[in-house]
Parts: structure tokens; sequence; C-alpha cells
């Protein structure tokens, strides 16, 4: 079975490399070191510090091998410059119409790299599925579980 694609920007990418070079040196190392320590305490089959180290090594290795796959799938977007719609990559603001407050600023990203807490939001979220091919002024319904909001896109870049 073929294996999904990975979107990402630039510094999606970075980040992701970034995070596998650490995991790979610097955690490795530092779980390996836990380890031998661990196993100078004596007795392994009680040993809640050696069985930690272990899990986090299983953890850190399960990531690795994670990331590896991401980045051999991985297809870098272009930052859209003067795009004629909001694309993959693009800041959208938006206007929460439903609710009185400040417009929002989103930056639409493959689901690899969204992060809601810096307002970044997958194309593959409610939201982002809403706004892609969406242009400045456009109003858009958004099916989310306490039912249906409705957002306007003040603008984009």
């Amino acid at each position: 079975m073929p294996e999904k694609e990975v979107i990402l920007t630039l510094a999606g990418l970075k980040k992701l490399e970034d995070e596998l070079e650490l995991n790979k040196t610097q955690k490795r190392r530092d779980i390996a070191e836990r380890i031998k320590q661990a196993i100078e305490f004596g007795d392994i089959s009680e040993n809640s510090e050696y069985d930690d180290a272990k899990n986090e090594q299983a953890f850190i290795e399960g990531r690795i091998i994670t990331i590896e796959k991401m980045l051999r799938n991985a297809r870098v977007i272009d930052d859209p410059e003067e795009a004629e719609y909001v694309t993959l990559g693009s800041t959208v603001t938006l206007k929460d119409l439903d609710y009185d407050g400040d417009p929002e600023e989103y930056t639409i990203v493959g689901s690899a790299e969204a992060d809601p807490g810096t307002n970044k939001i997958s194309n593959e979220s409610p939201v982002g599925k809403a706004v892609l091919g969406t242009v400045k002024g456009s109003i858009v319904e958004v099916n989310v579980p306490a039912g249906i909001m409705h957002y306007e896109v003040v603008s984009f870049r």
C-alpha cells in the first residue's frame, strides 16, 4: 500500500530534520547513559529507572522511524506569493461572524506540522478545508462538533 504524502512548508521540513538530528544524536546518547546508570543499580527485573529509560528509548526510536518515513514522503510547498486564492502555506485572517471578537490569523499547513497553539491549522481540519480556494471577502460555513460556524476571509497572503 502506498504511503501517504506528507505536505510540509520549508520551515516544517527544517523543524522535522532538526528533531530527527536531535533524536539520533543527543537523545540517543542521553538514554544510553541512563540505561547504563540504571544497570549499575543492580537487578534490572525490579528497576524502575531501567524500565523508564527503556520505555523512553522505545519512544525515541519509534519517533525516529516516524520522522524518517515522513521525510521520505514529504512534499514541500512553496510559500504562496501573490496567490489569487487561499492555498496551502497561506496565512489567512478570519473573522468569526458568530462571535464578536477580533479577527484571528491562521497559517494553512499540512497535517504533519499543524499546531493550533501557534495558529497553524491543517488543510484537513474543518476550517482549513473550508477556506482553501477562497478569496478575500468570502464567507465560509464550517461544520464543527458544536454546530455550524461562519467565518469571513478578511485577508490572506
